[in-house]
């Protein structure tokens, strides 16, 4: 029987390598939390409150494209990070938003907004809006939840 001593090699090797893997997968490692989030508030973010006259103009084209609809956007640049919040196109004006929460967690910006109809008695004209929100706050590269 002829032995081929390169076969024993490369199954102790790969041997080796998956119990290499397995002892790292089991082991759990405190210092990387990759794809894990508590969901807890790290801190809250301070942020401001756009108008248009403030959006950045390449932004403002993306929201007079999707405002018709309800939409979410991010948008980055050297001021900050700009969060969007629209609630598509509503029977009349009047409408406002209201940011309930904006907060970091472990892994995530978390960004709570809430529609307020108009109030009673309120002129609010017959022609449809498309109410939206724009807040600028710092830079962060954790991805945007809405909620």
């Amino acid at each position: 029987m002829k032995r081929y001593p390169w076969r024993e090699n490369a199954f102790l090797a790969a041997a080796l390598c998956a119990m290499a893997i397995a002892a790292g997968l089991l082991s759990g490692c405190g210092a990387v939390r990759i794809g894990k989030d508590s969901g807890e508030k790290v801190r809250d973010l301070e942020f401001t409150v756009v108008g248009d006259q403030d959006v950045p103009q390449e932004l403002q084209d993306l929201i007079n494209e999707k405002k018709a609809g309800a939409f979410k956007l991010t948008y980055t640049n050297d001021q900050g990070l700009y969060i969007v919040n629209g609630y598509g196109q509503q029977q009349s004006g009047g409408y406002s938003i209201a940011v309930k929460e904006l907060y970091l967690t472990d892994n995530s910006i978390v960004f709570d907004t809430e529609l307020l109809g108009p109030e009673k008695g309120e002129d609010v004209g017959n022609e449809p809006s498309c109410p939206y929100i724009v807040v600028q706050t710092e830079y962060l590269e954790e991805p945007v939840i809405f909620q």
